[in-house]
């Protein structure tokens, strides 16, 4: 059985009601090691959820404002709920980034989008630059009817300056990866109040999808929970 665009078109508006977006997805190839759907068999399909800049923000506000306060990871709990009200509905197994045993999510967000990691690891976007995040993904037992992918330009191939690697204040980001201990450190430490308020300040100096930007307060939670502040 091959499910029809029409479904996932029908599944877009449901997120799109929580300001989260499909990502694009893709069939599983024949042979290939996959995940297992909602019947327990290998899945055949994945769309991948997630979002542009900070829509889902009122989203999760309003759903904290019910919540108890001593929710852990309350951004990926809100995320959870939403992506697993989908998938119930249109008979689909949800799975997160943040499960165990971890799921290649980075390597299915570049197959299904054609997207290249920035200098930060980031996946850079055509539009919305580095400003976008996947939140969930839904397998499927069925294949979809997918159009065909477009190519994507690389802006960071374009990028000679080079911005992103220049403006951290302990050099967390080099040709030798991310310095995670480093950049922990900073952001818990005495001069690290800029980016503990703002975000982080070489992802804040990429000039791709600066409409998109995340606003302080948003950067502001996601800094506090990397650092468990």
């Amino acid at each position: 059985m091959i499910l029809e665009r029409s479904m996932v078109e029908d599944i877009a508006a449901a997120l799109s009601a929580h300001g989260l977006i499909l990502r694009g997805g893709f069939n599983f190839a024949g042979g290939e090691e996959t995940p297992s759907g909602l019947s327990g068999a290998a899945a055949r399909s994945v769309l991948l959820v997630g979002q542009a800049g900070a829509a889902p923000w009122p989203h999760f506000l309003r759903w904290r404002e019910g919540q108890s306060q001593t929710v852990a990871d309350p951004f990926d709990a809100w995320s959870r709920e939403v992506i697993g009200a989908v998938a119930k509905t249109f008979g689909a197994r949800a799975v997160s980034p943040s499960d165990r045993p971890y799921l290649p999510f980075q390597q299915w967000a570049m197959q299904a989008e054609g997207l290249k990691p920035s200098p930060l690891g980031i996946l850079m976007h055509p539009q919305y630059g580095l400003w976008h995040a996947y939140r969930g993904a839904l397998l499927f037992d069925d294949e979809i009817a997918f159009g065909e992918t477009r190519e994507v330009v690389h802006l960071c191939d374009a990028c000679v300056d080079k911005p992103c690697l220049k403006s951290c204040p302990v050099d967390a980001y080099s040709a030798d990866g991310f310095a995670h201990g480093t950049c922990l450190a900073h952001v818990r430490g005495h001069n690290g109040a800029a980016c503990r308020t703002g975000g982080c300040l070489d992802r804040n100096a990429c000039p791709y999808g600066a409409a998109y930007r995340y606003p302080p307060q948003v950067q502001a939670f996601h800094m506090v929970a990397f650092a468990g502040l």
